[in-house]
């Protein structure tokens, strides 16, 4: 099955390539018709790559006998595959608002936004790799990290409901943690992550922001993995699915970014989620739902999140983003 993995590695390289290192190479303000665009493409390879899966796993592809990676039929392994990334691209959002807060916060200029989404996607790629591969050898060997998993989704979920305002990341545990341990450089930088002065290599604005992203989405990783773990335990689909959803990130960050404070209703449906997810594994030994009633689910949720959002609201504005000339944020 190595080459399975080898073939996928080098799919996501060939991909990161050309969105992140040719199209996108130039520190710029994406405009909202471009993100749109490249939220359709990556919306469509991950869902196209629901085709693929189903050939791997009836032992087909490309018209040639290969091995099959486990003992699920194309068709189920397909369905888990398309649930598990309906799952991650919802849970996703949440991390988009986050990650706006955080840019918002340190007064990150516009053109430099991708910058930081950029290395980004790329940390976050390498972190969940590690992250799916050591929570599937986990739930393999030990069935009780089942419960833990589920209790934890539950409470995070119940949570989500009580939460009435987002906190400000500045303020997190995390940055203070940073600001305290890594050396920070005054004033503006640019586009630099580092800067050398006098002699000692230092941590700039944007490269503190960078920090910051790649510590939220770890700490998001803690609720979507062990939401996807719950779906399936092939640890081939669980990485897929999460990979195909975190590469959409950044230009969905993008068609989002203005009409955040449109979507209030959307944390409530993300918090059921939670708490649907942590009670299928909380009781995966006393009843298993159908994967086609747990995909229902879920897109249902986010679907009244979304229209809710927009039609209840409908006469609000948005929160108005920070301009240009704003006073500086934090160092």
């Amino acid at each position: 099955m190595g080459w399975l993995w080898l073939g996928f590695t080098a799919l996501i390289v060939t991909l990161l390539m050309l969105d992140l290192g040719v199209f996108h190479r130039h520190a710029r303000q994406v405009s909202w018709r471009e993100a749109g665009i490249w939220t359709l493409v990556w919306i469509t390879v991950g869902l196209s790559f629901t085709g693929v899966v189903y050939m791997i796993y009836e032992g087909h592809l490309f018209g040639m006998l290969v091995t099959r990676p486990s003992s699920l039929h194309g068709s189920e392994a397909a369905l888990l595959y398309l649930t598990g990334y309906v799952l991650e691209e919802s849970l996703s959002i949440d991390n988009i608002f986050v990650i706006a807060l955080l840019f918002r916060s340190f007064r990150v200029d516009p053109r430099y936004r991708h910058r930081i989404l950029f290395w980004g996607i790329i940390g976050a790629v390498v972190l969940r790799a590690g992250m799916i591969l050591g929570g599937s050898w986990l739930v393999h060997r030990f069935d009780w990290v089942f419960y833990i998993f589920g209790a934890y989704l539950a409470y995070t979920g119940i949570s989500l409901f009580s939460d009435k305002e987002d906190e400000d990341p500045e303020a997190s545990r995390f940055i203070r943690l940073a600001r305290r341990l890594l050396p920070v450089a005054s004033g503006d930088h640019g586009q630099a992550l580092t800067v050398q002065l006098n002699g000692r290599l230092m941590l700039t604005r944007l490269g503190l922001v960078l920090i910051a992203v790649e510590g939220t989405d770890v700490i998001f990783a803690l609720d979507s993995i062990p939401a996807i773990l719950a779906i399936t335990t092939d640890s081939f689909i669980v990485f897929t699915s999460n990979i195909f959803a975190i590469l959409g990130l950044r230009s969905l960050y993008f068609v989002l970014e203005s009409m955040m404070g449109r979507f209030r209703h959307l944390k409530v449906a993300l918090a059921f989620v939670l708490v649907f997810i942590g009670g299928k594994m909380l009781l995966h030994d006393v009843y298993h739902l159908p994967n086609l009633v747990s995909l229902g689910v879920i897109l249902g949720a986010v679907t009244v999140g979304v229209l809710s959002s927009l039609l209840l609201d409908k006469g609000e504005e948005p929160a108005a983003e920070p301009r240009d000339g704003d006073p500086a944020g934090p160092p």
